[in-house]
């Protein structure tokens, strides 16, 4: 054994062109593998953090109903006791705000927007003090000021405010139904434009404050949710089923944020399968490039090859060479790949690859509005060196085998 590894580092060294050509075939193959695991593995974690931050919360309590027909937003499957709630939960230390959440028509008027116009639009009514506890609206505004309780104001997403052409001081009028069924026109103005980080919200956000909401829906303090902030490390279905037992009674239901967004996890699922996918024909291609450089390397060794059968040399101490020597190869290729794909790593998780020229405009499932950065991932890392290292060692028994299906006399003729 001493022997064939002295062997196959010899030809490693003897052979530094093609050496290097296939530890670099090796190389690009795992620095692309570690660079779209940390592309795709930061999409990930930003994308369900700016779905609690901005979307689900933590979790929500909400009417029994509610859920079943929140496609609707109806105002009559509330909550009709929400202060003593909020108090509960905050006398047990969880964090939670109250909401209306209701749809309508949303009109633009001539003197403002240049001419008269309406579309279908949903309003979100917070509680102006307690909502940015629960919510990360708080570092998001980018013009104007934020609500204040009681006044008819509405706070718009950049990109949905672009979209209609609104701007700070333009009024716009809401047309909906109350609780009861009788339409109510409200007249809000913008007095403030906020920039979500999450798309989804951001292309659609309208807020207004709930103690307006309330009047002009005449709700008598009902909501129709409460969404709670949990620690980042809290076990979320235990504490849900906690919070579920404090409301024991009040014909209500606590949801998790994966129960919310069942889809978005189902969709995130599905992109995981789809890279493993692209990885591993990024792994079969590497593969390829590996076999066929062996196999070149071996046939230009014909001659040597039957000259080490002639002297005793068995074929299978002769296919362990040439895979020891394969195996070399794989370990400084790999150990290149790792190398490389720290230095890309350092720009994606630094500075990040900015999609906003395609996020803006197409909706592809992520929570993000433009930056993609990468995560450290150390067991990728580790993973990726040993499948390096095992492959380039695999491919190689093939080609050898090959090989050694020729006779010696052939073997010493060949050119």
């Amino acid at each position: 054994m001493k022997f064939l590894i002295s062997l196959a580092f010899k030809n490693l060294t003897r052979y530094k062109r093609r050496t290097l050509i296939t530890a670099g075939a090796i190389a690009f193959g795992l620095m692309m593998y570690i660079f779209i695991d940390s592309m795709l593995a930061g999409a990930e974690i930003e994308s369900v953090r700016n779905l609690k931050w901005f979307e689900t919360a933590s979790a929500r309590i909400l009417n029994d109903e509610y859920w079943e027909n929140r496609f609707q937003k109806p105002l009559d499957l509330s909550i009709s006791n929400p202060d003593r709630i909020i108090q509960t939960l905050e006398n047990n230390g969880i964090r939670a705000t109250k909401r209306i959440v209701f749809s309508g028509d949303l009109i633009l008027n001539a003197d403002d927007f240049g001419e008269d116009g309406n579309l279908a639009a949903t309003i979100t009514a917070i509680d102006p003090v307690r909502d940015f506890r629960v919510f990360g609206f708080g570092t998001t505004l980018i013009e104007g000021r934020f609500l204040e309780p009681g006044e008819d104001a509405v706070l718009l997403g950049s990109w949905f405010a672009e979209d209609i052409g609104a701007e700070v001081g333009y009024w716009i009028t809401f047309v909906t139904r109350g609780n009861g069924g009788f339409y109510e026109a409200m007249d809000l103005e913008v007095v403030g434009i906020l920039n979500c980080p999450n798309p989804n919200v951001n292309r659609a956000l309208l807020m207004m404050p709930i103690s307006t909401a309330d009047e002009y829906l005449d709700m008598d303090g009902a909501v129709t949710e409460i969404n709670v902030a949990l620690p980042d490390n809290a076990d979320v279905p235990m504490e849900v089923e906690r919070i579920q037992e404090m409301l024991n009674g009040d014909n209500l239901t606590v949801m998790s944020w994966e129960a919310m967004a069942v889809d978005y996890l189902a969709l995130a699922e599905a992109k995981r399968g789809g890279t493993s996918t692209i990885l591993f024909l990024i792994f079969i291609i590497a593969a390829v490039g590996i076999s066929n450089t062996m196999l070149m390397a071996i046939f230009e060794r014909i001659r040597e090859l039957g000259m080490m059968r002639s002297l005793g040399m068995s074929d299978t101490k002769i296919r362990l060479a040439f895979m020891i020597e394969a195996a070399g190869i794989g370990i400084i290729g790999s150990a290149m790949g790792i190398v490389l794909g720290i230095l890309a790593n350092l720009y994606l998780v630094n500075v990040g690859i900015d999609y906003g020229f395609l996020l803006r405009d197409m909706d592809i499932g992520y929570r993000l509005q433009a930056i993609f950065r990468g995560v450290w991932n150390p067991g990728t890392m580790i993973k990726a060196f040993f499948i390096g290292v095992i492959i380039s060692t695999l491919v190689a028994w093939f080609p050898t085998k090959r090989a050694l299906k020729m006779d010696i006399p052939a073997c010493l003729r060949h050119q």
